[in-house]
């Protein structure tokens, strides 16, 4: 479907259009998964997503469905909601990539199956940390020595700028004054008159 650019009035291609929104989201979106772009990638083709220039927005579609799993750390599968870990969900990507499947995938049914397992593995995981936590606290308050409660563990990566870092902006360019000529002023002059005129 072709249409004409109220702007430039040049002839356009819809789908040309399309194809050209689709691939930039898709090349914004790379950046999101991080070093794992390569395995979301692999798991992206499964669904069968070739020749590019006529699925190009199932790619997108599926790489956002990833980008919401990455961000959030939980899925649904039949009614029930699970978290999981982003180790957890490369982990799962990784198992399905490596395994053939017969045609194109049409959902993330068996990626979520998979995703299962390690998402009760990192629940029960979680579980025993905070019994443990608990028996020792217990433990403390019965042998009569009372612990201050421990805050919650910091974030594994520090607030950048580190403290004892010191970070200096770079320099502006300093970019001296134009010397203009007297006939050089006037012939600027009169190019905006001209294009004042034209605007209206």
């Amino acid at each position: 479907m072709k249409f004409t650019c109220p702007n430039c009035h040049k002839e356009c291609n819809f789908m040309d259009v399309q194809l050209d929104s689709n691939l930039r989201a898709i090349i914004t979106m790379c950046d999101a998964f991080g070093r794992s772009r390569a395995l979301v990638w692999a798991y992206a083709e499964l669904f069968g997503i070739t020749p590019f220039s006529a699925k190009a927005a199932k790619c997108r579609r599926v790489l956002e469905e990833m980008k919401m799993l990455f961000d959030f750390g939980e899925f649904a599968y039949q009614k029930r909601k699970y978290v999981i870990s982003r180790e957890g969900i490369v982990e799962a990507l990784s198992m399905v990539v490596k395994k053939s499947f017969d045609g194109p995938l049409d959902s993330h049914n068996y990626l979520k199956r998979v995703m299962i397992g390690i998402a009760d593995r990192e629940a029960k995981g979680a579980g025993r940390v905070a019994e443990k936590d608990l028996r020792r606290r217990e433990a403390g308050l019965m042998s009569g020595s009372r612990e201050e409660e421990t805050p919650p563990a910091a974030p594994r990566s520090a607030p950048y700028p580190i403290q004892e870092e010191q970070v200096e902006p770079p320099a502006m360019k300093t970019i001296p004054p134009a010397a203009l000529t007297p006939e050089q002023r006037e012939q600027n002059r009169r190019n905006v008159r001209a294009l004042l005129d034209k605007i209206g």
